[in-house]
C-alpha cells in the first residue's frame, strides 16, 4: 500500500489560504490559554519566533502574554494581514529562512508545522533557539459527533469526492488518535534534526458550540477547500448547511489542542537539514 505523501509537500494547498485572510481571522478559534500558559510556564524568556503566522491568531494570543513575536509566513497576503494587527512578520517559507544570528526563547506554531519539512524546520528552530528553548508546535485536533460526522461524510463524498476530508469508521476516535501521524511526524522530524531533548506532547481538551452559519463561514478556510472552484464550494455549502439543519441548525464540536515539544539542549545542529 503506498504511503500518503505528507502534508508539506503540497506547497499549493500549503500557500492558499491567504486567498480570504479576514475570512480566516474571524472563523479560526485561538488557542486554549491553558496549553500557551503550560508552554510560556515552562520556557525560559519571552522571546518568541511564529513560523507558519497566518494572520496572527496565536501570535496576538501570544503578545498579549508578554511575548515579542517575530513571524515567518510564506504568503503575503497572511502576512499583511498579521502586520496590520501589529505583527512582526517576515515573508519566507521556514526552511528558507535565515535568523542572521537572532536567537528566540520560543519557536511555536499553531496549526501550521505539518506545512513545514518536519526535519528541516526542526533543524532551523534549533538554529535560532537558545540553548534551553524550546520548540513547540500546536495544533487543534477535532471530533465530529457521529452523527454530524456520518452527514458531512455523506455530502463529500457526493460533491467532493477527491477531499482529503473524507469519512472514517464510526463511532469516530478521539481527536488525538486521527491526528497522530502528524503529531508523529513532528516528533521524528525533532529527533532526525537533532539538538533536542525527547519530544513530548501535552494537550488540552475543549469543546465548542457550533451553529449552522458559524460552521459554514469557516468552511472555505480548511485546506481541503481553499481551491475548490466557488460554484462547487456554494453546493457544498448548501448540502452541509441543509445536514445541520436536520440535526438542529448546531451541534457541539471536541477540540483537543495538542502541542509535541521539545527543548534546546545542544549548542549546534548536527543534521544536514539546515544547510
Amino acid at each position: 500500500m503506498p504511503t500518503q505523501p505528507a502534508p508539506h509537500r503540497f506547497r499549493q494547498a500549503a500557500e492558499s489560504f491567504g486567498v480570504d485572510p479576514e475570512r480566516y481571522d474571524r472563523t479560526r478559534p485561538p488557542y486554549p490559554a491553558a496549553l500557551l500558559a503550560r508552554i510560556l510556564d515552562a520556557t525560559p524568556g519571552r522571546a518568541v519566533l511564529n513560523p507558519g503566522c497566518g494572520t496572527g491568531i496565536e501570535a496576538r494570543q501570544l503578545r498579549a502574554a508578554g511575548c515579542t513575536v517575530v513571524g515567518v509566513e510564506p504568503d503575503p497576503r497572511m502576512a499583511d494581514f498579521a502586520r496590520a494587527t501589529g505583527i512582526d512578520v517576515e515573508v519566507a517559507r521556514f526552511e528558507d529562512w535565515d535568523p542572521a544570528r537572532r536567537r528566540f526563547d520560543l519557536v511555536a506554531a499553531g496549526t501550521a508545522w505539518h506545512w513545514i519539512d518536519p526535519v528541516a524546520g526542526a533543524a532551523r528552530a534549533a538554529q535560532a533557539l537558545r540553548p534551553g528553548g524550546r520548540l513547540a508546535p500546536f495544533w487543534h485536533t477535532f471530533r465530529l459527533p457521529d452523527e454530524v460526522a456520518a452527514a458531512f461524510g455523506e455530502v463529500y463524498r457526493r460533491l467532493v469526492p477527491d477531499s482529503p476530508f473524507q469519512p472514517g469508521p464510526l463511532p469516530a476516535p478521539p481527536p488525538l488518535e486521527g491526528y497522530q501521524p502528524i503529531l508523529t511526524r513532528a516528533a521524528d522530524g525533532i529527533r532526525a534534526a537533532g539538538g533536542f531533548g525527547e519530544p513530548q506532547q501535552w494537550h488540552v481538551d475543549w469543546t465548542r458550540t457550533y451553529t449552522r452559519d458559524e460552521w459554514l463561514d469557516q468552511m472555505p478556510t480548511s485546506g481541503a477547500l481553499t481551491r475548490l472552484p466557488a460554484g462547487q464550494l456554494a453546493q457544498l455549502a448548501e448540502a452541509l448547511g441543509a445536514a445541520i439543519d436536520r440535526i438542529g441548525g448546531s451541534f457541539i464540536m471536541a477540540y483537543t489542542s495538542v502541542t509535541v515539544t521539545a527543548v534546546r539542549d545542544r549548542s549546534r545542529v548536527t543534521s544536514s537539514a539546515a544547510r
